[in-house]
């Protein structure tokens, strides 16, 4: 059975993978699905998705909307690399993600916000920014 926010995540995680922009101040293995506490510097972790399901579409499909949070994490130069992170990932998510699971039938570009820690002993930067997507799919 299809889970239209995992179809939806999957998309957008296989986007910013394969994305040069993204993987030149991210490693690979450091982009991925779940909690939200960084293990790994840098960062992007896709976590807390939202579903809203809408209802049915023709041809018996099923209508969701889904949001997924995108949590970049940086330690060196921690405001400025979290910046270039976000940015390089919004140039990747520029268009809807690419899947032959699940149709998006509307899309929005993320948008971050960021927030350094108070403790200046720590130098790590936290950005959030939401995907958002009008899913199509079938059980």
């Amino acid at each position: 059975m299809i889970t239209p926010d995992i179809e939806f995540q999957t998309a957008i995680r296989g986007e910013l993978i394969t994305n040069q922009l993204v993987t030149d101040l991210v490693p690979t293995d450091h982009i991925r699905a779940g909690s939200t506490r960084p293990d790994k510097f840098p960062c992007v972790i896709l976590a807390n998705p939202q579903v809203n399901h809408l209802g049915r579409s023709s041809g018996g499909a099923y209508l969701s909307r889904v949001f997924i949070d995108l949590h970049i994490w940086a330690l060196e130069d921690g405001a400025d690399v979290a910046r270039h992170i976000g940015n390089a990932a919004a140039v990747a998510l520029w268009d809807a993600p690419a899947s032959s699971v699940i149709g998006i039938d509307e899309y929005t570009r993320p948008s971050f916000t960021y927030m350094r820690d108070p403790d200046p002993e720590r130098a790590y930067c936290h950005g959030v920014g939401t995907v958002e997507g009008v899913v199509r799919w079938r059980v």
